[in-house]
């Protein structure tokens, strides 16, 4: 039995969910999230919770999955998600202007990033002077393909750490030909 799969999803208020054949919507203070339910899982809502069950036992494997993406619809409509980008490096920065975000990352010209709609964008300093920028939306997935796109155009070098990298990452820097072994 899939442990993950038994716990029921407990809505909060202001949430609202809709079930229409396989197609789940949840609605609440931050947005709307759809999702198309795979065939044998079903769900029930009731008194202020989802249940997730499985047709046959063949589609057990999908039980824990479609009660975690469920929940976590239900938490991103409500608190939304957020992603930091730490640029780092000398003379490296961001400015936003508008919905466009204006990287300075060692190339001769500046890099011009159009953000969607769908992503909330800001940029703040920190104590060293290095650019954070924070994206933020409802939709994880798409967040997260919107950073990593964001991050790609200037990865961290392995020598001095210059680059666009997440704020929590972790760069080993690597020993210059000038260092003794």
């Amino acid at each position: 039995m899939s442990k993950v799969g038994k716990k029921i999803i407990m809505i909060p208020e202001g949430v609202e969910v809709t079930l229409d054949q396989n197609h789940l919507t949840v609605k609440g203070p931050k947005g709307t999230l759809s999702y198309d339910l795979l065939d044998g899982v079903q769900l029930t809502t009731e008194d202020g919770h989802i249940a997730i069950v499985v047709a046959d036992e063949e589609k057990r494997n999908i039980w824990g999955l479609t009660r975690t993406l469920v929940a976590n619809m239900v938490e991103w409509v409500t608190h939304g998600y957020e992603k930091k980008l730490l640029v780092m490096g000398v003379g490296y920065g961001a400015k936003l202007e508008g919905k466009r975000l204006i990287l300075s990352i060692g190339f001769s010209h500046k890099v011009n990033f159009d953000v969607p709609e769908r992503i909330a964008v800001s940029v703040e300093q920190d104590v060293k002077g290095n650019s954070i920028i924070i994206l933020s939306g409802i939709d994880k997935q798409y967040l997260g393909e919107i950073a990593a796109s964001l991050k790609a155009l200037k990865k961290p070098e392995p020598y001095k750490g210059k680059g666009i990298r997440y704020i929590d990452e972790f760069i080993k820097l690597k020993p210059g030909k000038t260092s003794k072994k």
